[in-house]
């Protein structure tokens, strides 16, 4: 079955490990699936473009791309910043996008994975308040997702689960430490949920310095690589022509 390629598109930043670390995944998502091809492209910063990478597979002849937002929440980037990018590749391209990784099971599998490999054991859970920390947005949606993670992670076992943000919202991450301790947990433990290095993990490490325990990003967890692939594959799916009715 003809498969469409698929371009992972990052936001860039001006710190070097965010692109190694975009690029660190992209070779999970391939070694996932050798068969299929995998481009990535970069909204600033770094290179190439999603413009660059576009008119390069339209001169190769490539016809139809799966465009697959490495973002964690729908927000302005998702809603705006992509699909104006996208709307000005060559007319030759065939172009679905995908939708955001979160929310996902698979993703709260990821949180587990780097805090369990930052010292947390599980038998540690009842006994730890864990602040989800994301980068924040001043949309409301995507703050509503990070909130409803924290509620539906919390039911997995954890002392208490509650949302920070580094920057549009409230609170931050030290005062979440805070309300943890104020709570009675034992222990206090970050989960940054967010996808490379950076600007906002920075300042969120910065806020986790109270805790006992600061998980690593997501970054090429192989869980976050399967939900590259799951959306992949529902764009890929959702844009195939409707089976013909039998006896049609």
């Amino acid at each position: 079955m003809h498969r469409p390629v698929l371009l992972v598109i990052a936001h860039g930043s001006r710190d070097p490990r965010h692109a190694a670390t975009v690029h660190a995944l992209v070779r999970r998502v391939r070694s996932l699936r050798p068969e299929l091809r995998v481009e990535t492209g970069f909204l600033d910063f770094n290179v190439p473009s999603v413009e660059r990478v576009l008119e390069s597979l339209a001169a190769e002849g490539v016809r139809d791309v799966v465009a697959l937002p490495l973002l964690l929440t729908r927000a302005f980037h998702a809603k705006a910043d992509i699909p104006a990018v996208l709307a000005q590749a060559p007319p030759r391209l065939r172009i679905r996008q995908a939708e955001v990784l979160g929310p996902s099971p698979l993703l709260l599998a990821a949180l587990e994975r780097r805090l369990h490999e930052a010292g947390l054991a599980p038998a540690d859970k009842p006994s730890t308040g864990v602040v989800l920390a994301s980068a924040g947005s001043t949309d409301p949606e995507a703050i509503a997702v990070i909130a409803e993670i924290a509620r539906e992670w919390r039911h997995t076992g954890w002392c208490a689960v509650r949302p920070a943000f580094a920057s549009a919202s409230l609170p931050r991450t030290e005062q979440a430490v805070q309300d943890l301790r104020d709570l009675g947990c034992a222990r206090v433990a970050v989960a940054p949920y967010v996808l490379a290095p950076g600007f906002l993990p920075d300042r969120i490490a910065r806020g986790a310095a109270q805790a006992d325990v600061l998980a690593d990003v997501l970054g090429p967890a192989p869980e976050v690589a399967r939900v590259l692939l799951e959306r992949y594959d529902g764009a890929r799916v959702a844009g195939l022509p409707a089976p013909a009715a039998i006896g049609a």
